[in-house]
């Protein structure tokens, strides 16, 4: 059960399916639950109508997809709506399909929900897949502001990791949270993001995409993911305004709620070194990572997000391309483990600068690039869902 799945392109849409598609080659008969797409901007994907319910098959998995309140990444109370409304059609559902075993996945909160109730009247175990610490992430953007919808949910939160039979949660800071909070460490196991190695590998820049982006010649670092509140791009231009180095451009793909803003925000600065480009397919990802020369990974500064460790990290690292790090913590060790990137202190700007032309000198640059390989080779997507998949089996 998860609220995000391709087409759509966003990190949990993409663990999924590539979990989903590898335990069912390996002869595991899997059904997943989720809405039609439409993140981020809340319009529905071509090809695809918001209808009550339709089912199809994508790689041996079947596909079932529900109607749901779609609204785009921003506004708090639209989004609750959206999630609640996919949490209760996705339970109705659920209610149809013959199931061993349910994995609730978790962003979002309210889809776990649905995975606690199913279990109960199918008298079946699940899983609580946890991808972020909600509402703890939420709280640290500031996107709630009642300490006591926080506190009430906080509640909730931890009824769930109580009831859940397992949890698979990405990073070890997850865990540690957890536990610290009084859940027993025996029934949390972790499962991190990874990458699929045969379809990111490095490749040369295309050529035809240079000179359609009008971007020979430059050096050029890039975000590709959401523009969202917790994302921290708005440091990043005025950061970029104080750059002197002509040689280095900025390439921004995807959408989200700030995406607007930030183009604006580009546009006053007078910024003659950004590009800022619409999502592109899943398919078409690695085409554009071959395309840049630096990863960009960027996240607030907040102590909730020292437990993060974003997946653009692993699909940039196999194509051989060094991370900018501008997030502390789990992220930061792991990149600093493989001499894979270089961090920079979230919001600091002049530090930021100093670590920009850095990374950019040619022997560190060459060295964080046989790095990145060698992070990339140790997180093989396929061995990951081997080992969540071994969590099945335990439980059935």
């Amino acid at each position: 059960m998860t609220d995000n799945f391709p087409p759509e392109v966003n990190a949990p849409a993409t663990r999924t399916f590539e979990h989903c598609r590898f335990w069912a080659k390996n002869g595991i008969e899997v059904t997943v639950i989720t809405c039609f797409p439409n993140f981020p901007s809340g319009k529905v994907f071509p090809g695809y109508t918001n209808r009550l319910y339709q089912s199809e098959y994508i790689d041996g998995v079947r596909v079932v997809r529900v109607w749901s309140y779609m609204t785009a990444n921003e506004g708090f109370l639209k989004r609750v709506l959206d999630y609640l409304s996919f949490a209760l059609l996705s339970f109705i559902a659920g209610l149809f399909i013959k199931t061993d075993l349910i994995v609730a996945t978790s962003p979002q909160f309210f889809t776990t929900w649905s995975g606690y109730l199913l279990s109960k009247l199918k008298r079946k175990p699940w899983i609580f897949e946890l991808r972020d610490i909600w509402p703890e992430s939420i709280k640290s953007v500031g996107a709630v502001g009642s300490d006591r919808i926080i506190g009430l949910l906080e509640k909730i939160e931890l009824f769930l990791y109580r009831d859940a039979d397992k949890i698979v949660a990405v990073t070890d800071s997850f865990k540690e949270n957890l536990t610290r909070r009084g859940i027993t460490s025996q029934k949390i196991e972790i499962i991190t993001n990874g990458v699929d190695l045969s379809h990111f590998q490095p490749q040369p820049k295309p050529q035809n995409l240079l000179n359609s982006l009008e971007l020979n010649g430059k050096w050029i670092v890039g975000y590709i993911g959401t523009h969202g509140m917790a994302h921290n791009l708005d440091f990043i231009l005025n950061s970029i305004s104080e750059l002197k180095d002509s040689s280095i451009h900025f390439l921004f793909i995807g959408d989200g709620a700030m995406k607007a803003s930030l183009k604006q925000q580009a546009q006053d600065l007078k910024l003659k070194n950004v590009t800022f480009l619409d999502a592109v397919p899943k398919d078409q990802i690695p085409h554009y990572i071959s395309l840049i020369d630096v990863a960009l990974v960027s996240l607030r500064k907040s102590e909730t997000f020292k437990g993060v460790l974003p997946s653009k990290i692993f699909e940039n690292a196999a194509m051989r391309k060094p991370i900018l790090l501008g997030v502390d913590g789990e992220a930061r060790n792991l990149i600093e483990k493989y001499q894979s990137g270089l961090f920079y202190e979230p919001e600091n700007r002049q530090q930021f600068i100093s670590t920009l032309a850095q990374i950019k000198q040619p022997e560190i640059y060459e060295q964080l690039a046989n790095g990145a390989s060698k992070l990339a080779q140790n997180y093989d997507r396929n061995q990951l869902a081997l080992r969540m998949m071994n969590i099945f089996k335990e439980l059935s």
